[in-house]
């Protein structure tokens, strides 16, 4: 975002579920869509960096998006999926419950995230969107992947 009250362009949005809440990222930043498989442990890493992953010779970090949010680990099984992100010509995955749809949104559903008191971090969020059928968070990606954290220095260049 190019200011903290810019709020995120119109567009299409690809929306995922953690628990019971409902996310949406900017489904451009979207590379693929994998179910989730083991990881490469990386010794001395924050306990939400998963680990590694090769990905057709890419040398990938995967991170738990719910430990990431502060929410409570999740049984991984076969519906948990792995979305793989291309930010800056660099890939990262983050493992969600389960991906749900393609939402639409346009400039007068999507808000500015309330004020919710100094204890809560919000800064994650880039606004949230409104849908007849729900409300979505709309997570801020680059923000969320801390590239220094998540190790991303150290994987090759994407083919």
């Amino acid at each position: 975002m190019s200011s903290p009250d810019a709020l995120p362009e119109p567009g299409e949005y690809l929306s995922f579920t953690l628990g019971d809440e409902h996310y949406a990222l900017d489904i451009l930043k979207v590379r693929e869509i994998r179910g989730y498989e083991g990881v490469t442990r990386v010794p001395d890493t924050p306990a939400y960096i998963l680990g590694v992953v090769n990905l057709r010779g890419t040398i990938v970090p995967v991170l738990d998006l719910r430990l990431k949010l502060g929410l409570e680990r999740a049984r991984y099984d076969a519906f948990t999926v792995m979305i793989v992100l291309s930010l800056d010509d660099r890939l990262a995955g983050i493992v969600v419950d389960a991906v749900s749809d393609v939402v639409r949104l346009e400039a007068g559903q999507i808000r500015h995230t309330p004020e919710l008191g100094a204890q809560v971090d919000t800064r994650f969020i880039s606004a949230i969107g409104t849908t007849d059928e729900r409300m979505v968070i709309l997570l801020d990606i680059p923000s969320l992947i801390d590239w220094a954290d998540a190790g991303a220095d150290a994987q090759a260049s994407a083919a």
